[in-house]
Order: C-alpha cells, then structure tokens, then sequence
C-alpha cells in the first residue's frame, strides 16, 4: 500500500497549505536511472485514482502521487473568482487555476521528490502536468522535468478562447452562464446533487464506456472527499475557469517529450483532438489509444495502460 502523507506547502504568495500525497517504491530503486513519476489526478479525483498504477510503476522507480490544492486530502480554501472583490468573508479566498496546480506540483517535484521526474496526469491533471513542467524547466531547482504523459487530457472546450469551435448560440447564452455559475448558492447545490453516490456511479459509467473497474471501492474513493467542509469549493472555482491555459498553447512552448495515451471511446475528450496534437506539435512523441477505453483508462483498462507507462518510464532513464 502506498504511504500517505501531508505536505505542508508554502505557496509563492506565502500561503501555508496542507498537501496530501501518497509514495510508493522501495529504497533500494533510489539508485534507478529512472525519472521518479508523480501521478496528476483528474477533476474530482484525488491521489487513491491511481490504485491500479502505482504498484505497476513503483516496482520500477519511486512513485509519487498528490492532492491539487481543493481535492482529496489537500486543503479546500474559499474560491475566490478572477475580479471577484475580496472582503472580510472571502479574505481567506484562493483563486484556484492552473497557475495555481502548476506551481504546486513544481515546488512539490522540487522540494519533496528532489530528482528529474516524468509527470503523468489525467483529464486537467494533464493540464496541470504540462504547467508544472514549464515551471520546472525555468526553474528546476533539484527537480527536472525529463517528459510528461497526458492521459486523456481535458481539452477545456468552455473556455473563452475555445468559444470559436462551439455552436453559435453559445455565444448569447454565455454571459448569463458565467453570471449564474458564479453565484456560490447554485455551485454548491450543483456539487451537492452531484455529490452522491448513485450519482457519482452514473457519471462513471459515463466515464468508463466499457464498465471494467467501476467499483464499490471507486465510488467511495470518489465520494468520500466530498463530504469535507470545503469540497464545494473548488468546484466552484473550477467551473468559474473561462479564461486559463489550454493543453495545445503549452505544448507549443515545451521542448520536453510528451507522450498521448487516450481511451478510444472517451465520451468528453474526442480521440480526434489528440490524433491533431500528435500531428500538429513536435514536442509529442506518441499517441497511444487504448481499446475500448474511456476517460480515464488508467484505472478502466491498467492492463493495457500499465505497459506504455513503463515504456515511456524507460524512455526517460537518464
């Protein structure tokens, strides 16, 4: 089982927050020439999402995986939105964004791992991953980023600058979205319907097309966080992200290699999108498409997903 632990983070603004994370990987591979990995969760998601992966990588190299700040056992602060006016009630507030995630999962490689690292995310963790490996490379600081891994990572189709790829109509109703999901009493009864596990079970088999590994104990690892005082939180601060990066800008911009693992049949990422980045960017290596898989395949198909990780993990030996 993989040791859980708590970080206290500092963040650049001077901010002490509580980070949860989780190792695995014994002593003796302190002395691999391979990168440690450190896993990225999805939105939702927490460090225990990668249950079918970190013994798989572990008994290759030391493996890390953490909470992003608003999930898990990490802390949940009040979101306080971009232009949003700070006042005694939200003086505590954070603006969760991918700056945000970024940066602490490069002072975390930094500071907690403190060796060249290949960064693996999921969903916004690959958003996230991407971030953090720019960050490293303008200040690596003990921790150098040798490669990252996307796993179906979220295209971010709402946001301002996707608003040309949607329906015309869009455009007329998205100043009353962004008005009403601002408004903290509808997010958090959004969260709160959802939030339950008859919902969180019918959202993953939305999210797990084929139905392997959708579980009594992946529904609880996903239900249990939210019933922590602050998980509405960062929901709403999630939600509120219309103008933050974009998957395609990063890779524009990283010289690291990158490699694509997609589930064929991800109901929310389009495979097409990912086979145009692999087309498109010099910096990606690979695309890999798992058969049958959906979102998240790492956890619905390991066994297909556990092999390329290891290669692309060998890839990177220093």
């Amino acid at each position: 089982m993989p040791a859980e632990q708590i970080w206290q983070w500092s963040n650049s603004t001077g901010r002490m927050l509580e980070v949860g994370w989780s190792h695995a990987g014994t002593d003796a591979l302190t002395t691999t020439t391979n990168p440690a990995a450190v896993l990225i969760h999805g939105f939702g998601a927490n460090t225990d999402h990668w249950r079918h992966t970190m013994p798989t990588l572990s008994a290759e190299t030391p493996t890390y995986a953490l909470d992003l700040i608003g999930f898990g056992r990490s802390s949940q602060p009040q979101a306080l939105l971009k232009g949003e006016p700070s006042t005694s009630a939200t003086q505590d507030g954070l603006h969760y964004s991918f700056d945000l995630w970024g940066e602490q999962v490069a002072s975390f490689c930094r500071q907690v791992v403190n060796r060249p690292v290949l960064l693996v995310g999921n969903s916004i963790g690959g958003v996230v991953a991407l971030r953090a490996a720019q960050l490293l490379a303008a200040n690596p600081d003990g921790s150098t980023c040798k490669g990252v891994v996307l796993i179906d990572c979220a295209q971010r189709l709402m946001d301002d600058k996707q608003l040309a790829t949607q329906p015309a109509w869009m455009a007329w109703i998205r100043p009353l979205l962004k008005t009403l999901v601002s408004q903290r009493w509808l997010s958090s009864a959004l969260f709160r319907n959802a939030a339950r596990p008859s919902v969180i079970r019918s959202v993953l088999k939305q999210a797990y097309p084929s139905g392997c590994n959708v579980d009594d104990e992946l529904v609880q690892l996903l239900f249990q966080p939210t019933q922590r005082a602050g998980a509405a939180e960062a929901f709403r601060g999630f939600i509120n992200l219309f103008d933050d990066y974009l998957a395609p800008d990063l890779l524009n911009e990283l010289s690291v290699p990158v490699d694509l693992i997609w589930g064929e049949n991800d109901p929310w990422e389009p495979l097409p999108e990912a086979q145009r980045w692999a087309d498109r960017y010099a910096t990606v290596r690979s695309l890999s498409v798992v058969a049958g898989g959906g979102h998240c395949p790492h956890d619905e198909h390991p066994d297909q997903v556990n092999p390329l990780l290891l290669r692309c993990l060998n890839q990177q030996a220093t």
